[in-house]
């Protein structure tokens, strides 16, 4: 039950009237009065119990798209039900009232016209629907929490109300924004591959096919069996290795939680991580996701070229970064017991020099022994920006700030390809392009 701002209304009015009758059977009247009218609101008012909540709508959206969820209120008792509704979803669910032009930002206009209160009349035995468009705003499962049914009397003194679940799951994929790299990276993939229109010859250490000499080609191609069968020279020609393993792995510590700009570095590494699969499979290679702090998070095996990309963005969806250290000896340890052949393993991490020197360095004999390691890392536009600033004495001892930081990351830089591991270091927007081409150069020079 819940009374209505009218019933307030009228007992302040009461109270005025025993100001000027100030006897108790006056008090009694009034409040009796004010009772039987709430009894008979509440009599009247629609049975909100026998009503039914149902959703149907999308299941699942990509991060900064909308998505469409109803919901059918049906009402199985003998009398009209006329009520408000208030389908409660987080604010990171991103409501917007149906027909509402959203602007080029990707944001609602004003979140003032927000849903939050809908008249229904539903008559017995019927059933009505209620449209509302989500524009999420974060990444990860979005859920309702309840919806609240409230039916006033006629005479608007008192409402039955009622909330109860409607139970749904809007998963929320990562955006994907770097997708418009790759059509540039597949051409530069076909011209390494020599299918490109230009019959540029691929280059690389897989043996492709034999051919007739001409000059100009190098005498170490020579075939020197096949030419002994034939009357002419035969070389050898090579083409960039294929079916070769890509091990992404994702660290979902604590370094992984931080922002850079208005993104937090997790959302960076699963975009670059997204482009480099889909440019890897579509080279031939297959490609391993796992997600790793203290344990396995998530993980992606064996799936086809076809599958790849979503199975990835359904396993990154519901990732968030853990507040703890990440245990560099468990993941490592995980890697050499999922990846027994060589391969190129991806670390997508932070350049902290705490977390990499006292947990992962001690580690990498062990790991670059086995694999080619790449450590892929996104740094911060704003640390360049302050080393550049020179307005004031506060503007100085911020660049003293950023230059001793891009000096330790340089420095970290350099010590870890003295272990043989390559470093990709770029802001957010440019890490997912760099990537790709650190993965397509070493294609190109014949390292997977």
């Amino acid at each position: 039950m819940a009374l209505t701002g009218r019933t307030g209304l009228l007992a302040a009015l009461g109270a005025l009237v025993l100001l000027f009758v100030p006897h108790w059977w006056a008090l009694f009247a009034l409040e009796g009065a004010l009772a039987v009218g709430v009894a008979v609101d509440l009599a009247l008012a629609g049975n909100i119990r026998r009503l039914r909540l149902h959703r149907s709508g999308d299941t699942s959206v990509r991060l900064g798209e909308t998505a469409n969820v109803s919901l059918i209120v049906e009402n199985l008792g003998r009398r009209r039900v006329k009520a408000r509704l208030r389908d409660a979803w987080p604010p990171s669910a991103g409501a917007v009232p149906v027909g509402t032009a959203v602007s080029r930002a990707g944001r609602p206009p004003s979140t003032s016209r927000l849903p939050n209160n809908v008249k229904l009349s539903i008559p017995a035995g019927e059933r009505r629907r209620v449209d509302l468009t989500l524009m999420p705003t974060r990444r990860g499962d979005r859920r309702p929490a309840a919806v609240t049914v409230r039916s006033t009397g006629p005479l608007g003194l008192a409402a039955r109300q009622l909330s109860r679940p409607a139970p749904w799951t809007l998963r929320v994929l990562p955006g994907f924004p770097s997708r418009r790299h790759l059509p540039g990276k597949l051409a530069k993939l076909r011209e390494l591959t020599g299918n490109h229109m230009a019959l540029i010859r691929g280059q690389g250490t897989e043996f492709d096919s034999l051919r007739e000499y001409v000059d100009g080609d190098d005498v170490r191609s020579i075939d020197w069996r096949a030419t002994a069968r034939r009357a002419d020279v035969v070389v050898r020609t090579w083409r960039p290795e294929r079916d070769r393993r890509i091990y992404l792995v994702l660290d979902t510590g604590r370094t992984a939680a931080g922002r850079v700009g208005d993104i937090p570095r997790l959302d960076c590494s699963m975009d670059a991580a997204l482009l480099l699969g889909a440019l890897a499979s579509r080279a031939g290679d297959r490609v391993d996701l796992l997600a790793y702090d203290r344990r396995v998070r998530a993980r992606v095996e064996g799936a086809s070229r076809t599958d790849l990309l979503t199975s990835m963005v359904q396993a990154m969806a519901p990732l968030e970064p853990a507040l703890i250290e990440s245990d560099a000896a468990g993941m490592v340890s995980t890697i050499m017991s999922k990846v027994r052949q060589r391969c190129l393993v991806v670390l997508l991490t932070e350049l902290n020099s705490a977390a990499i020197e006292e947990g992962l360095l001690p580690l990498l004999p062990q790991l670059t022994s086995r694999h080619l390691l790449m450590i892929a890392a996104v740094s911060d536009p704003r640390v360049s920006e302050m080393a550049a600033a020179r307005g004031d004495l506060a503007a100085v001892y911020d660049a003293a700030a950023a230059e001793r930081a891009r000096a330790e990351r340089r420095r970290l830089t350099a010590e870890l390809r003295r272990f043989g591991v390559e470093v990709v270091d770029a802001p957010p927007d440019e890490l997912a392009p760099a990537l790709a081409d650190a993965y397509l150069a070493l294609k190109t020079a014949g390292r997977l």
